[in-house]
């Protein structure tokens, strides 16, 4: 595959995943935010896909990153944190890009509190995936890159 046919992808990581490996590591284990880069990157090698990686604390941070995958990026792999149950600006930027996009959760927010079962976010996505840990990342990806091969 020559680099200018090479896929490219957007991993994005909102609010509060900036502390994995401290926060709650009961729930969110404890790899860091570089951890789980570092395990993207050597997964996006092997099967020849280009990653980038976006995190923000930042709501309208989210969103220009979003913008800015239009006509860059072949998909994005969204994980909003707390985003999810309320940010109807980053779902509106999904929708307004039409850049393919998965939304993951290392965590499943349907065993949590009430207020996480619910994602204004996804309804914009190709998908979802939680509960499966980092390796929702490496499954969204893949089903990124496999659905482009169709």
């Amino acid at each position: 595959m020559e680099m200018n046919e090479m896929k490219k992808y957007l991993i994005i990581n909102g609010v509060n995943l900036n502390m994995l490996g401290v926060r709650e590591p009961e729930i969110y284990g404890k790899n860091t935010l570089k951890d789980l880069e570092n395990s993207i990157s050597e997964f996006a090698k092997e099967k020849g896909v280009e990653v980038d990686f976006f995190q923000s604390n930042y709501e309208g941070e989210v969103c220009e990153a979003i913008q800015k995958a239009y006509n860059v990026y072949d998909g994005i792999v969204i994980n909003p944190g707390a985003f999810t149950h309320y940010s109807y600006a980053i779902r509106d930027a999904v929708a307004s890009v039409g850049v393919p996009t998965i939304e993951v959760h290392i965590s499943n927010i349907h065993k949590r509190e009430e207020f996480r079962h619910t994602s204004v976010i996804v309804p914009e996505c190709v998908g979802q995936i939680c509960g499966l840990g980092f390796k929702g990342y490496t499954l969204a990806l893949e089903a990124l890159f496999d659905a482009d091969k169709n």
